[in-house]
């Protein structure tokens, strides 16, 4: 695409992470928000008037067909990202699609395949992935040695029974939510696990609202990973070596501190100064893969985004063996 101009998004959905995301982009010299669109019509012009857009659609399949749009980011409830996704294909649209990407691995290889056939650019907004804090992650990881263990936790008290996590016809649930970023995690610094158990607790609603897991690597490896929708936990994660081990800092999934600790003790520790919330990183990775000819992220390829979810799908198996 042309490097003269901004790369032209179109937001699919008016709810609270657009809203976020919109802020984001803002910060960026090269991105700009041209078209929102929403199935109510009075939510994308009150959206679009909030953000200065100028083309509101009451439709997303008008969004889809703007011809000023270069990607659509798919931020509707996670049980629509499958149409959402398929509209912005149908219209060659690069895509941008929130997390989880589907609500099941089955789901998702179809997706998946969808994209590649239409050869288009498509990327689950996995938006940790791109912070600086998880970059310098991935350049720290050889000093560690050998990986033996990563730990994550992520854990808010909400107490709201009418909260959207609660909603199973919304993808509720701390895992689907919450624990795809840990599991990210796992999977970025260890590859697919060949074993899982979980352990889950159901609410009212049927969604968990609390999940441990333990993911076991053909290398003797393990992940133990822990989400809550019941108590606020440490928010922390290590990824532990033979020769060293990184502290990620609460919230670690989101712009954080970060302390690499040798064999010996010693301690180096980067803070990583981010404006807004950090959402435009992704955006920023969309963009060099679109003015790259890339169909895929190679920091968050669709294959990765296939692995996450089946390992989400093995958690709620175990957990649903008790």
């Amino acid at each position: 695409m042309e490097r003269a101009r901004p790369v032209r998004w179109g937001l699919m959905g008016t709810g609270n992470i657009a809203d976020l995301f919109a802020r984001d982009l803002a910060l960026l010299d090269d991105a700009t928000v041209v078209a929102v669109g929403s199935r109510r019509p009075d939510a994308a012009a009150a959206f679009g008037e909030r953000f200065g857009i100028p083309h509101r659609h009451g439709s997303h399949e008008a969004l889809a067909a703007d011809p000023d749009v270069d990607v659509i980011y798919v931020a509707t409830p996670a049980p629509a990202h499958p149409e959402g996704v398929r509209l912005a294909l149908a219209a060659g649209k690069a895509v941008l699609c929130e997390k989880p990407f589907t609500l099941s691995a089955e789901a998702g290889r179809a997706l998946v395949a969808e994209a590649r056939a239409a050869d288009v650019f498509v990327m689950e907004a996995m938006w940790t992935r791109f912070l600086p804090h998880m970059a310098r992650v991935r350049e720290l990881l050889p000093r560690l040695g050998a990986i033996r263990l990563v730990q994550a936790d992520i854990g808010q008290r909400i107490d709201d029974p009418a909260h959207r996590l609660f909603a199973p016809e919304l993808g509720g649930g701390a895992l689907l939510d919450l624990g795809i970023y840990p599991v990210a995690l796992a999977s970025m610094v260890l590859g697919s696990p060949a074993t899982i158990a979980a352990t889950s607790v159901t609410g009212p609603s049927g969604v968990d609202l609390q999940t441990a897991a333990l993911l076991g690597y053909a290398d003797g490896a393990q992940a133990v990973l822990a989400v809550s929708l019941s108590a606020a936990t440490p928010t922390s994660a290590a990824i532990v070596g033979r020769d060293g081990r990184l502290e990620l800092e609460d919230p670690w999934y989101k712009p954080s501190a970060l302390t690499f600790v040798a064999a010996d003790g010693t301690r180096e520790r980067w803070t990583f100064p981010v404006p807004g919330r950090g959402m435009q990183f992704q955006a920023v990775e969309v963009a060099r893969c679109l003015r790259a000819g890339l169909r895929e992220s190679p920091a968050m390829p669709l294959d990765e985004t296939l692995a996450v979810s089946a390992a989400l799908d093995g958690i709620r198996r175990s957990a649903a063996r008790g």
